[in-house]
């Protein structure tokens, strides 16, 4: 291992200590929110809908130690589980590290700081309602989770035709 790279490039995914895996997560929330899968197409349809255990003041996980318990279908993401799952946000540092790319400069792990992901536009922090409280998924479809900051044009929600 080259002691002059960050872990995040010096080590394989599966070589991650649990530390050094959970500092990957930049806490943004994105990967909590609901989404609609197309049966027809699989295209995924990204909601403004956040699990019940999200903190939508915050942004972060209620519960994380005890989130699988409360919420069964809550997924534990692992290196050989990041490999099959397509609805993870492109801004994810999992997925980024996973296909060889960089973390960007507003990481917590280059920043110093998680504010500077809610300085990026990235957190769901105010930015989502409870399931709790949504009704139907289907009328908070949203595309902003799914794009990078630059692209995104913050509570813009669009509608699926026909509905």
């Amino acid at each position: 291992m080259n002691a002059d790279l960050p872990f995040w490039k010096a080590k394989p995914l599966r070589a991650l200590s649990r530390s050094e895996w959970e500092s990957l997560c930049d806490g943004c929330g994105r990967c909590c929110l609901h989404k609609i899968r197309d049966d027809d197409t699989d295209e995924i349809h990204w909601t403004e809908v956040a699990c019940r255990l999200l903190d939508t003041g915050t942004g972060l996980c209620s519960d994380y130690a005890n989130r699988r318990a409360k919420v069964p279908d809550c997924i534990k993401l692992t290196p050989a589980r990041l490999a099959r799952i397509d609805w993870l946000p492109p801004n994810c540092a999992y997925r980024l590290v996973a296909e060889g790319s960089d973390l960007p400069s507003w990481h917590p792990l280059i920043s110093g700081t998680y504010d500077t992901v809610q300085k990026a536009g990235l957190s769901v922090r105010n930015r989502v309602v409870s399931e709790r409280e949504a009704g139907a998924l289907e009328d908070h479809v949203v595309e902003w989770p799914g794009l990078w900051p630059s692209e995104e044009t913050p509570r813009v929600r669009w509608k699926r035709s026909g509905r």
